[in-house]
Order: C-alpha cells, then sequence, then structure tokens
C-alpha cells in the first residue's frame, strides 16, 4: 500500500534513475535541483520517542542526528493529511566536496508501519554565501547560537541564525529555502490512503529499534 495517494508536484518530473528506490519508493526532481521521493515502510517507526514527548522527543532528535554526522535545524508535531506526523529539517556536509546538503521530511507514523516524504537539495558551487552574509549583517555574536532543543549539544555542524526561516526571503534560491518551501507546499497537499489513515496510531518506538538515518535514504 502507497500510504500517500496523491500530492502537488507541480515541477517536478519521475526521476530518471530510479535503480537505487526499493520497493515502493517514488523519486522525482526538478529543475532546481530538488529531489522529492516517497518512501513507505512496513517497519515498527523507528522515532526516538512518542510524538507527545515534546521537549524529549526534540533533544533526542537533535542529538540522534548529531551523532549521524548531521544537524537538526527544526523540527515541530504538525498533521499531514489530517494525521499527526514529524516535519524534520537537517543539514549534513555534502560528500565528496564542500557545502552541505539540506534535506527535510515529513514522518507520518502508525502502529507498525509509516511513510516519509522527503525532500532534498545540495549546494552547488558556489557554497557560505548565505552564512557569510548574515554573519556580517548580525555580527559574530549574534551568529553562532546553543542549540534551540538542547543548549549543551556540541555536534558537527554548528547552529547559527542563517539557517531560520526569517533569512528564507533574501536568499531565494538557496537550496535551504527550496527545500523549506516544497515541504511546506507539497506537505500541505498530500493526501493520505483511507486504509493507512485507519491504521492504529503509534504509541512510541519499539525497544531497541535499529536506527536508520533517513536523511541519507535515496
Amino acid at each position: 500500500m502507497s500510504a500517500i495517494i496523491s500530492m502537488d508536484l507541480a515541477g517536478f518530473v519521475p526521476r530518471a534513475d530510479q535503480d537505487g528506490a526499493g520497493g515502493g519508493d517514488r523519486v522525482w526532481d526538478d529543475e532546481r535541483g530538488v529531489v522529492l521521493s516517497v518512501h513507505d515502510f512496513a517497519l515498527v517507526p523507528d522515532l526516538v520517542a512518542p510524538l507527545d514527548a515534546g521537549e524529549r522527543l526534540l533533544r533526542d532528535l537533535a542529538r540522534q542526528t548529531a551523532q549521524g554526522g548531521a544537524a537538526l535545524i527544526e523540527a515541530e508535531v504538525r498533521e499531514l493529511g489530517g494525521l499527526p506526523g514529524l516535519r524534520q529539517l537537517v543539514k549534513i556536509p555534502r560528500p565528496g566536496g564542500p557545502g552541505q546538503v539540506f534535506v527535510g521530511a515529513w514522518t507520518v507514523p502508525r502502529d507498525r508501519c509509516s511513510v516519509v516524504l522527503k525532500v532534498q537539495a545540495a549546494e552547488g558551487p558556489v557554497t557560505g554565501m548565505r552564512e557569510a552574509v548574515v554573519a556580517d549583517r548580525v555580527g559574530f555574536d549574534a551568529y553562532v547560537r546553543p542549540h534551540p532543543y538542547d543548549p549543551e549539544l556540541r555536534g558537527p555542524l554548528p547552529s547559527h541564525v542563517a539557517d531560520l526561516p526569517e533569512w528564507d526571503a533574501h536568499f531565494p534560491s538557496h537550496p535551504l529555502t527550496l527545500v523549506r518551501e516544497t515541504l511546506a507546499r507539497v506537505g500541505a497537499s498530500a493526501v493520505l490512503d483511507d486504509r493507512f489513515r485507519t491504521l492504529p496510531p503509534f504509541t512510541g518506538p519499539a525497544p531497541e529499534p535499529a536506527r536508520r538515518r533517513w536523511w541519507s535514504r535515496r
């Protein structure tokens, strides 16, 4: 069963190279370099805590992401298609080159399965422009900040104000802006299969679940 039966795919075309997408995974991309994919998992969701765990969920997500070599920019629990879901946005070092890759996802968990709607885009040859401009405008002392979900966290990538959404309008073609906007647009339009909607709700992770790095999936 494909949990997401429709969504706003304006500007996206099916990706020609989908040999790495297993099972029912579906992949699209657009001319801006944004990649959109849907992944259905017939497994107990590997979230670190129930969606109603509040600050503990966000703190544990930030720590888990840092342990995987990435950094959690923002996360929140919101509805997708009428069901509670987890919206996340992370940044990771770009493999094999300078710059970063920005990956966003909606995860809608049920008791024994889940669906992940993922959006990603990478920096091109010119990197660090957004960060440099914002740091110059706000000053270095105001630029770097403690992680919003765990002030004591010291991860592989710094937490800073250039990642905040209020700067997106100043950098409309930046991959972070594109991922954030696409995640919002496609997420708002997603329609879930009624069979998925009526499954028992997710109440918490299984004991000692195997942790997958959702941001590294194709």
